[in-house]
């Protein structure tokens, strides 16, 4: 964030109507700031570059880009922290962005407190929004079988390299758990909480956290 309190945001969505919806919600929030808006994946990336924004919300179905293509973009240069609105009809798509290091993921449908709440929740440096959407998302995944990996995640012989703790962490991932429901389950502060889950990554060589709870999902922790 550029100050302390305002979240710079990028708003990628090409139905205009729906575009000006998102934006009117954000702005009434005082701390947060929409500082470009996008009808295009291509638009998207080029205002992360030019702006520098803390987070770009990202609809996954656009013109001339495709969300996914322009959060793995984003992403790899790490421009901003990536919110995908998204709905469990396109999973194909939800798959993508996962894999593209996307922060969150964000139903089309949510109410205006839920998307303020989850803006604030990514940029905030958690990852994981909404637990019970982030539930049904990675229950889906492990439901759906005959998918490859969704992550282009390490071989299992890596979590030799976790601390106790850590593995316990990747669990409580596995499990959509929030920071704050983290530090409560193992007993800790939700600063070392955070410190963890970054060390988690890190070894992992993930992009988030999300790819993180799939991953440990996947692996059965």
């Amino acid at each position: 964030m550029t100050t302390a309190r305002t979240i710079r945001v990028v708003v990628a969505e090409d139905q205009s109507a729906v575009r000006a919806g998102l934006v009117l919600i954000l702005g009434s929030a005082p701390d947060i700031e929409v500082v470009g808006e996008a009808a295009d994946g291509e638009r998207a990336v080029e205002l992360a570059r030019e702006l520098r924004p803390d987070l770009v919300l990202m609809d996954v179905q656009m013109p001339k880009l495709d969300g996914v293509s322009a959060t793995r973009r984003v992403v790899a240069e790490g421009l901003a922290d990536v919110l995908v609105l998204t709905t469990f009809d396109l999973d194909e798509y939800v798959f993508g962005a996962l894999r593209a290091g996307a922060a969150g993921f964000l139903l089309k449908n949510a109410e205006a407190a839920e998307l303020i709440g989850a803006v604030r929740t990514v940029a905030g440096g958690e990852g994981l929004i909404a637990p019970a959407v982030t539930r049904r998302l990675i229950a889906e995944f492990a439901a759906a079988g005959g998918r490859p990996a969704p992550v282009p995640g390490p071989d299992r012989s890596v979590l030799d390299g976790l601390t106790p703790r850590e593995r316990e962490v990747l669990s409580a991932l596995g499990a959509g758990l929030s920071n704050a429901e983290i530090a409560t389950r193992l007993g800790m502060a939700e600063a070392t909480v955070k410190t963890h889950v970054s060390k988690v990554l890190g070894k992992l060589e993930l992009r988030s956290r999300v790819q993180a709870a799939v991953l440990a999902r996947e692996w059965g922790i």
